[in-house]
């Protein structure tokens, strides 16, 4: 696997069409990391990080609206890919949909969204858009 974060956003996209309640995910620290967000954001119910022999497991589960059954999640979008990294500085970092999405970014002080970075003033690569 060469973009094992493209892997990661696209389980998720897919368990959402799908309408399935959990996804499992291998882990990394990146992911781990990228989960926690959001699940802070509100855009999954809960997470679980399942350590094996080997490498482990994320299992997410899945937040839909109970009456429509529409996803929370609406869009996942990568924006960084290995053949062209995307790098903003603090000043340039990408509002998503005005304010109303996330943008998470991988920083020199760890993972954090657009408004965090923001807020530290600081930049870095710009992993993916949620909304």
């Amino acid at each position: 696997m060469t973009d094992p974060i493209a892997d990661f956003l696209t389980r998720v996209r897919n368990a959402t069409q799908a309408r399935h309640k959990v996804v499992e995910i291998p882990a990394s620290n990146l992911k781990k990391e990228m989960t926690k967000i959001l699940f802070q954001k509100g855009y999954i119910l809960n997470y679980k990080f399942m350590e094996d022999e080997k490498q482990g497991v994320i299992k997410i589960a899945l937040k839909y609206d109970p009456i429509t059954k529409i996803s929370a999640i609406k869009k996942l979008q990568r924006a960084s890919r290995p053949g062209l990294r995307r790098y903003a500085g603090y000043r340039e970092v990408p509002r998503v949909l005005n304010g109303l999405g996330i943008a998470i970014l991988s920083t020199s002080k760890g993972v954090m969204t657009d408004k965090e970075a923001r807020a530290e003033k600081v930049g870095g690569e710009v992993l993916c858009y949620v909304y």
